[in-house]
């Protein structure tokens, strides 16, 4: 039987949507099969312009953030028509049985409450019997601001005293949201310079938790940075023509200047992330908004305003700036409207903005106790990985690995951002290889300042000592001292020679690289280990509900079913050095012995040497693709099949079967993929898409870091 977690909120503008997302969120990544159920309806007033009337935000965005499907809910309106005419059993049985359709396949079930409102009294009332039919503990949720803690000991104690009677839930927790955050939050200049005000020691100094009434479940802190709409949402909210897209649907407005000052004035204020609005005939503006955008300087956009058109031959003038990226609006209102329609621009989080969806969730369940929520709420822990519990759980590994990874492409935009990441959130000790000038400028073409430990490795200043060892290593190959000095002057071998000297723990490369130019090197420095009869990839495919593996879809054209058995062999422990249990399928167009021919001869034969050379893992084939992972057509077609319907690696007999269903699943299911991660070297090299954001650099750089402990502890 499911556990029931209410989520109560204390006042208005507390953050309750995000903290439910992010409770949801936490628990699930910790392997707790999470349930998400909202009983009505709320219309509020800063309404998210992305999501139509007859919608709710919060389960709109479950919906496009997890795999649930919660139930509709209720209808505010129909519910106090209902209690008006004494229907309130009618209505608490309808409530009951939409929560029971979410409860039958979860662990916890997170309930949204309804905000409390002056107009509407009976939302109290509604919230208690909700809490009370669905037997669920109560988290009261508040965002303090500025308040005292003895303030809030009396806000939190009125609200909790709504649930005190002997027959009501008990108040278990608070989660205290927006800490920090100052009274004035809108889009404007000031608001992103504006620190956070200073916050209490609530957890001391109010006696609800200093006499541990409730457990203080959480500090979430208030960030500017969650407010930060993207382009394509202001021209939304403005109804502005959009002159050139650029890259509006990633470019986020961080501050908004208003330039009616010359150009030498307005010249610190081109920052990163910056709104530059101007009237459309001031060509001047534009043309140094433009020029800083040729500079490298991504400004978040540029917006005229009082419908002038721009002249066509400056238009000309400014397209090479606006090829980099950079979006230029208008609108028909004056600089003054327009400037005061940003000022009150919703903060909401339109469903389709997944990034920055992503970040609250995060940011919510990285600050939860989620701890003693399971020991309070007696969850056991099922072997179940989600795609965030795979994200948690690999940065964990990460940071417990400690191991200096090595980044050839250094002055790349995307690999310096994810350099600062990974320093900042302690990931892996990353070396950027290049010029330090050149890595600093493009550090703060981007808004960023390098952190003191991150280190920098000029190439030019330590070429010369990889010489001679290179030489040794490929001395069979005739390789001569000064073929090595040229190599050497691609800092991609110059890394590969740091890794393969044990100077550097892994090595993640392929931003600008091709795939070859990252692998080539490995194979001739690094080399594969004892154990491996190939180099190999595997991708980690992050599907809501589960991460599977497929492999190999990144290096081996066509291999023999010698070769396929190894590759199997690496990707299911692969899977297990992830935390993922790795039930193997062997992919062919044909399931069991229902075909023939040379294509499935070999994973079949695959498959048999597979499982002659271990006999631990549980591996099957051939299995068609849709017999191997789905239950139904498993059992019928490979009834007897220990695989079929349960797979969790997939390995395909060559590069295009593997590579096309990669492709395929990934960009028609709208999956996450973390990869390729190659496997069987001595030591780990990763290559990236050259289509990479920065987050898939974060995210490769942290399993090159597992990687390389995992080498360290097989070396032992």
């Amino acid at each position: 039987m499911a556990k029931n977690l209410f989520i109560a909120p204390t006042t208005l503008e507390c953050g309750l949507t995000s903290v439910c997302l992010g409770l949801y969120r936490a628990l699930d990544r910790v392997g707790v099969r999470v349930g998400f159920y909202k009983p009505f309806s709320q219309r509020l007033g800063d309404q998210i312009p992305s999501i139509p009337n007859d919608k709710d935000a919060s389960v709109e965005f479950i919906r496009a953030r997890t795999d649930l499907n919660p139930p509709d809910p209720i209808d505010l309106k129909r519910a106090q028509k209902l209690l008006n005419q004494g229907k309130s059993d009618l209505l608490m049985e309808e409530v009951v049985g939409h929560y029971q359709q979410v409860a039958k396949a979860a662990d916890v079930v997170v309930i949204e409450g309804l905000v409390p409102d002056r107009s509407e009294a009976y939302i109290a009332r509604l919230n208690v019997e909700v809490a009370r039919n669905l037997g669920a503990d109560v988290i009261l949720v508040s965002a303090p601001r500025d308040t005292s803690p003895a303030d809030l000991d009396d806000d939190l104690d009125f609200s909790a005293r709504l649930f005190a009677s002997p027959s009501d839930p008990d108040v278990i927790g608070v989660i205290l949201n927006k800490l920090g955050a100052p009274r004035e939050s809108g889009l404007s200049s000031q608001v992103y310079e504006t620190p956070a005000l200073p916050v209490p020691d609530y957890g001391k100094e109010c006696v609800v938790f200093a006499q541990n009434r409730f457990r203080l479940l959480g500090q979430i802190p208030w960030l500017p940075e969650l407010l930060a709409p993207r382009m394509s949402d202001v021209a939304r909210e403005l109804k502005a023509d959009v002159l050139n897209e650029g890259q509006m649907d990633s470019r986020r407005v961080h501050r908004v200047i208003v330039c009616a000052q010359t150009v030498r004035n307005i010249i610190d204020t081109l920052k990163p992330g910056t709104l530059v609005v101007t009237p459309g005939d001031r060509e001047d503006i534009v043309l140094a908004a433009c020029v800083a955008a040729l500079n490298g300087v991504p400004l978040a956009g540029l917006l005229l305003t009082g419908g002038l058109p721009l002249d066509e031959r400056v238009l000309g003038l400014c397209r090479q700036s606006l090829d980099t990226g950079l979006p230029l609006l208008s609108t028909t209102t004056n600089t003054l409207a327009t400037a005061q329609r940003l000022a009150t621009l919703s903060s909401a989080i339109p469903t389709d903005d997944a990034e920055r969806l992503e970040q609250a969730m995060e940011l919510v369940a990285s600050e939860l106790d989620t701890e003693w929520l399971q020991q309070h709420l007696s969850i056991q822990r099922k072997r179940r990985l989600s795609p965030p519990a795979f994200r948690y759980q690999l940065s964990e590994r990460a940071r417990a690995a400690n191991k200096r990874i090595v980044l050839p492409e250094g002055n790349e935009p995307r690999t310096v951002q994810a350099a600062i990441i990974c320093h900042q959130r302690g990931l892996a000790r990353c070396v950027l290889i290049g010029e330090r000038h050149d890595i600093t400028s493009v550090a703060a073409a981007q808004g960023m300042t390098l952190p003191e430990g991150l280190e920098i490795i000029d190439p030019a200043d330590v070429r010369d000592r990889y010489i001679d060892p290179m030489v040794n290593l490929r001395r069979h190959k005739g390789l001569a001292p000064d073929m090595a000095e040229a190599m050497l002057e691609d800092n991609v071998v110059l890394g590969t020679m740091m890794v393969a000297m044990d100077e550097a723990d892994g090595l993640v490369s392929g931003a600008v690289h091709t795939t070859a130019n990252t692998v080539r090197p490995a194979l001739q420095l690094i080399k594969t280990h004892e154990q491996a009869k190939i180099v190999s990839s595997v991708f980690f495919m992050l599907l809501p509900e589960q991460v599977l593996v497929y492999g190999d879809c990144a290096i081996n054209p066509d291999p023999n079913a010698e070769q396929l058995a190894d590759i199997a062999i690496q990707s299911a422990e692969s899977a297990m050095a992830f935390g993922i249990d790795p039930v193997i399928a062997m992919i062919s167009y044909s399931t069991g012995e229902s075909g023939s021919g040379h294509d499935v001869d070999k994973v079949r034969e695959a498959t048999r040497i597979a499982r002659e050379q271990r006999p631990d893992l549980l591996i099957d084939g051939p299995l068609q693709y849709d017999a191997a992972a789905i239950a139904s057509v498993g059992k019928s077609k490979a009834p007897n099949s220990p695989v079929a319907g349960k797979a969790t690696v997939f390995v395909f007999p060559d590069l295009n079967t593997g590579n096309t269903t990669y492709k395929a699943v990934q960009r028609s299911a709208n999956v996450v993929s973390i990869g390729p991660m190659l496997q069987g070297l001595r030591k780990p090299v990763n290559d990236l898409s050259r289509g990479a954001l920065v987050e898939d650099i974060v995210f490769t750089i942290a399993l090159t870091a597992v990687q390389a402990k995992q080498v360290e502890d097989a070396g032992e």
